[in-house]
């Protein structure tokens, strides 16, 4: 169904980037906009988690949900990430490889279901940790600060995102492994 609670939910997280990202434009101070900025990822994250419990527990489980739901983490992802290069928490390289491995496994995973092997390049742990560990990284680094006057968030942020950055990495070579066999029969 193209609107449901699920579905409305998952459009609620592509709704929320320009939300998140005017945060930044706002006349407020530096430590307000990163709060509510972090405050407002982390709820639009949780609905990645609540789209898919609902959209199972409500059976209202959809092709379209099923298309949506990726895209509209990545958006997320990939908006956020370009907020944190532009404010200098992030490193570009970092944006670059998470970005541009969304894009060359999206591009795969789209190659692959018209050749009829979309099986072969299903969704795999490796890629949901790496999803959850920038989704963990993320917020720290919206928020850039002290959190309870004990956890450096840029720190522990900075340390994430580069742990997301070796799970991006290792997450597409799994894809690309297991695409191979149809990729080499489809060149040759």
């Amino acid at each position: 169904m193209f609107f449901n609670l699920p579905t409305l939910l998952t459009w609620a997280r592509i709704v929320a980037i320009p939300l998140i990202v005017g945060v930044f434009y706002l006349p407020w101070d530096s430590a307000t906009r990163n709060a509510i900025a972090t405050v407002m990822f982390i709820v639009f994250a949780l609905t990645d988690w609540a789209d898919g419990w609902l959209a199972r527990r409500l059976n209202q489980t959809s092709s379209f949900g099923a298309f949506l739901d990726p895209v509209a983490d990545k958006f997320l992802v990939c908006a956020s990430l370009l907020v944190l290069v532009e404010l200098d928490r992030t490193n570009a390289i970092v944006a670059l490889i998470i970005i541009g491995r969304e894009i060359a496994i999206s591009a795969l995973r789209e190659w692959m279901a018209q050749i009829g092997a979309r099986k072969s390049v299903a969704v795999h742990m490796l890629g949901k940790l790496k999803t959850t560990v920038q989704m963990v990284a993320i917020p720290f680094l919206l928020y850039d600060g002290m959190l309870f006057r004990v956890v450096d968030t840029r720190l522990w942020g900075t340390a994430l995102i580069w742990l997301a950055v070796v799970l991006t990495i290792w997450s597409m070579a799994y894809y690309l492994r297991k695409a191979l066999p149809e990729i080499r029969a489809r060149v040759s």
